[in-house]
């Protein structure tokens, strides 16, 4: 079967934590951390692995977070592949508010890489992929690596007859779109800057998602619509694929969850609708956790065998 590959450039190791109530000038006393492995690309191969599938996550490391970064991977038997960094890997701050029920996320920016460094990751990426292999390019460029570096991935990808999976934003975006993707996740708001808007109407998200595929070289794009589920857009699809509504205890990590569920149908041979139907199950099944935990299987089965008797794609 052919293997998929995630690739994160900005990993960080997410703590996640509790207090009674958040009282200004006071010291509050913190539960016991529970310590994640998280990043764009980190985060779809954990979700690939508590759907019992399997990935290989290439991924920056540095310092003694980068070394927790790569035991928390281990500990969950997530094969990895590391480019070993000067700079510090982040670590980001989870507080649940038992109080309120309220989430705190506190995110600290990530090392500056050099181009020596960044370099070796094309140079992996080169050596590991191999025809028909999925990369997935999953979450923000940090300091000094440039913002076309998605680009390089995604020409990598191209030359090795591999698919390219593509999940960012900002200017890392618009130059990625230039290579060829099989599969474009992007949520509304970022969708929306690809058209110098801050967010689109119904009736603008078909033209732009329909503009988009006749301007791109793009297989498949899955629009997240948060609550509303996902719109399916391929050269001679355009479907909205609706979420259920379940009890969401936070959003977090919600589309890496999303993008997890897609690309295992995807490896299986499935169909766009079946992949995308799937990934809304994965993307809601998230939502029922606290913190980083991401999707878990048998809650993904029972959304989406609840989706395909309610509500079928077509």
């Amino acid at each position: 079967m052919n293997r998929i590959f995630t690739l994160t450039v900005n990993p960080v190791v997410d703590k996640n934590t509790t207090i009674p109530g958040l009282v200004p000038h006071k010291k509050i006393g913190c539960t016991e951390p529970v310590y994640y492995s998280g990043g764009g690309g980190i985060n779809v191969s954990r979700a690939i692995n508590n759907l019992g599938g399997k990935s290989i996550a290439i991924h920056f490391s540095g310092g003694r977070t980068g070394i927790h970064l790569q035991e928390l991977l281990s500990n969950q038997e997530i094969e990895h592949y590391v480019i070993d960094l000067m700079g510090t890997t982040r670590e980001n701050l989870s507080v649940f508010d038992t109080a309120t029920d309220l989430y705190y996320r506190f995110g600290l920016p990530g090392p500056i890489v050099n181009e020596n460094e960044w370099q070796k990751g094309l140079n992996l990426i080169e050596r590991s992929l191999n025809k028909n292999d999925f990369l997935v390019a999953s979450g923000k460029l940090t300091s000094g690596i440039p913002d076309e570096y998605y680009m390089m991935v995604g020409e990598i990808a191209k030359r090795k007859k591999a698919k390219f999976i593509l999940d960012t934003k900002g200017e890392a975006l618009k130059h990625a779109i230039k290579t060829d993707i099989f599969l474009f996740k992007p949520n509304l708001a970022e969708l929306a800057s690809l058209y110098g808007n801050k967010m689109l109407s119904n009736k603008m998200l078909e033209e732009s998602a329909k503009d988009f595929m006749a301007t791109h070289n793009c297989e498949i794009m899955a629009v997240s619509l948060g609550r509303r589920g996902a719109l399916l857009v391929t050269a001679d699809i355009l479907e909205y694929i609706p979420a259920p509504i379940v009890h969401e205890k936070n959003t977090i990590g919600a589309g890496d969850s999303m993008l997890a569920g897609m690309l295992l149908k995807a490896q299986a041979g499935h169909t766009p609708k079946t992949m995308i139907q799937y990934g809304v199950a994965s993307g809601a099944a998230a939502t029922l956790k606290r913190g980083t935990q991401l999707c878990q299987k048998e809650d993904v089965e029972k959304i989406y065998h609840w989706l395909k008797l309610n509500v079928p794609v077509k």
